[in-house]
């Protein structure tokens, strides 16, 4: 591949992480504040994105994300064998607790939202699948630093601790804890975390939660090494 086609797959792809989890779509101006291309340039590559179905546009020329990444996102999720391994451990920490059941994975400098199932409870802690947060705030993210290339004094507390939790971190009405999925090597496979409103997810809440959400943690471990 030439230097120029790689260029432009390193720009397709700048256009594509403009998303967030917050944006339904986006229109034209905002893809060129965001990733500081000119609007001719998007609009070519966002014309190849949509045709291999990365991208869709609207009837209001607005840009969204398109069925490709979900196809590949699909992929991705299988080929670990997580999901038949993961979403049971999740029902069942949902059911014990009643609160919002993830499980995050590392992605780059950030953590992904691979799996979740939300809690019953109309006051609850909301994420969509797919999402992605930073690691320096949050129960999940301490966790993956700690096991991850974290130096500081609070991941070396998180990595003795062997679980992290969080109250307000990232959200003020939020709290958290979380504990590390580990192959037989004690490498790091993910995080599972238990979420929900402070008020009701509270410190003795969690230390309850922290029993089973260790043995879950444990079990799936084991099975996502088999």
């Amino acid at each position: 591949m030439s230097e120029q086609n790689v260029s432009a797959v390193e720009r397709a792809l700048v256009i594509l992480d403009a998303f967030t989890d917050r944006d339904a779509d986006l229109s034209l101006k905002d893809l060129a504040e965001r990733t500081g291309m000119y609007k001719s340039t998007i609009t070519r590559l966002a014309g190849t994105l949509e045709s291999r179905g990365f991208l869709a546009i609207s009837g209001r020329g607005r840009y969204r994300l398109g069925p490709a990444l979900w196809r590949l996102g699909s992929i991705y999720r299988r080929s670990f064998r997580m999901d038949d391994v993961v979403r049971p451990h999740l029902s069942a920490l949902v059911l014990a607790s009643g609160e919002t059941a993830s499980f995050y994975v590392p992605e780059g400098e950030n953590r992904l939202c691979l799996f979740r199932e939300n809690s019953p409870s109309s006051l609850r802690h909301h994420l969509e699948e797919g999402a992605i947060l930073p690691c320096d705030r949050g129960a999940a993210g301490h966790v993956i630093r700690a096991w991850g290339n974290g130096v500081d004094d609070h991941a070396i507390d998180v990595l003795e601790a062997g679980f992290s939790q969080s109250e307000g971190e990232r959200d003020p009405d939020i709290s958290a804890i979380a504990v590390p999925v580990l192959d037989r090597q004690n490498r790091l496979l993910g995080v599972l975390t238990l979420s929900g409103p402070v008020s009701r997810f509270n410190q003795s809440k969690r230390k309850e939660a922290l029993l089973f959400l260790k043995k879950h943690a444990l079990e799936c471990g084991r099975a996502l090494s088999a």
